[in-house]
């Protein structure tokens, strides 16, 4: 047996174990436990770096970089507010100094304990965010995901109208050209704003954040966000068995009062213009509002940061990438997302750019407490 005391046999660290077994994030406890260079050393290597390779080193030291980078100009704090002694390697000089300091119980300096921990929780989440799959084939992932939506979207040069067109020769609900708004390839996440998101939001992980690269259609009408669904599906742009349903959304229209609707009025579809659809399903909307069950079939993912009027149908879907490699083919499953709304919807987003930006300070007031929590 081991040389512990009784008493000692019964210690246990509270914060490794809420954050094991109890649901909180490594992020969230005060400080570490680490007395000596040693358990330092001991537990980076169980975290995933050997200090004896230098070339880890300095991908450590790398992402002290940019911890400090991300505080001072993406969260606005002040570089006069983080002891130069963390700030500069010279004076650091060995980085199981940060661990060590972090683990204070009553520090003399308590601004060094604090912003020793802030440090690490950016640089954990650096490390996490910028080792993913999307980091090393990051080109593959979106060739192949891309660029079967970008053969699909045709664009008229005399009329300026974006069209949506698959290779479907007439069999097909939508074999013919579907008019849309717009549509947009966003700016994959860059390691930056996916770290602010990831430290903004408790219980986000690197593995979780499913929309660093996404598409955006905008349509006409409501009507025609379900017939670009159907045109996704019949195109066979997304396969529905990879949709990851627990991350949808959809408070544009309930789905269920959407088909009822389609159901009622497809007989007589012929003689109605565009118009005169949306108008009907508009009117089924009302109706269906003034009952007691409400809007049912309308709901959103949770998000603190998003305004409540960012009305528009969500949905995370995977795909099957395989990358060829010098031993063979690398295959694995990669999340895009699809964002798809009416010109009405996205009329509001534009008209206030403004609402983007609070969103996005919202993040960074969140990022800023959390790194500093006690």
């Amino acid at each position: 047996m081991l040389g512990y005391s009784p008493m000692q046999r019964l210690v246990f660290d509270p914060f490794v174990i809420h954050s094991v077994v109890g649901g909180k994030s490594a992020l969230d406890i005060p400080r570490l436990n680490i007395t000596n260079f040693e358990e330092a050393e001991n537990f980076i290597k169980g975290y995933g770096f050997d200090l004896s390779d230098q070339d880890e080193v300095e991908r450590l030291w790398y992402f002290h970089r940019r911890a400090l980078v991300l505080i001072e100009e993406k969260l606005g704090f002040e570089k006069s507010e983080i002891p130069e002694i963390l700030r500069d390697p010279k004076a650091l000089v060995d980085l199981r100094n940060l661990l060590i300091w972090a683990s204070e119980k009553k520090p003399a300096e308590p601004q060094l304990q604090k912003w020793a921990c802030a440090i690490l929780r950016v640089m954990h989440v650096f490390v996490h965010s910028e080792n993913d799959l999307f980091s090393t084939f990051s080109e593959e992932i979106q060739k192949q995901i891309l660029t079967p939506f970008q053969n699909c979207i045709f664009n008229d040069g005399t009329t300026g109208t974006t069209y949506l067109k698959g290779a479907g020769a007439g069999t097909r609900l939508e074999a013919y050209p579907l008019p849309l708004v717009g549509f947009e390839v966003k700016p994959f996440k860059t390691s930056t704003s996916t770290v602010i998101k990831l430290l903004a939001k408790p219980n986000a992980l690197a593995m979780s954040v499913f929309d660093k690269l996404g598409l955006r259609f905008v349509t006409r009408s409501m009507f025609d966000t379900f017939r670009v669904i159907r045109f996704l599906v019949e195109e066979n742009l997304i396969s529905f068995p990879h949709i990851m349903p627990e991350q949808s959304s959809n408070n544009l229209y309930p789905v269920d009062l959407f088909l009822k609707v389609s159901e009622r009025i497809a007989k007589t579809a012929l003689n109605l213009t565009p118009e005169q659809i949306t108008g009907l399903f508009e009117k089924a909307l009302i109706e269906n509002s003034a009952e007691p069950t409400g809007q049912d079939g309308l709901f959103r993912k949770d998000n603190q940061f998003s305004g409540a009027d960012y009305r528009f149908i969500k949905f995370i879907s995977r795909k099957f990438i395989k990358v060829k490699t010098p031993g063979g083919t690398f295959s694995f499953f990669y999340p895009f997302e699809i964002q798809i709304m009416d010109q009405a919807s996205h009329e509001k987003i534009l008209s206030g750019p403004s609402e983007h930006q609070a969103y996005k300070d919202r993040q960074i007031n969140a990022a800023r407490k959390r790194i500093l929590a006690e």
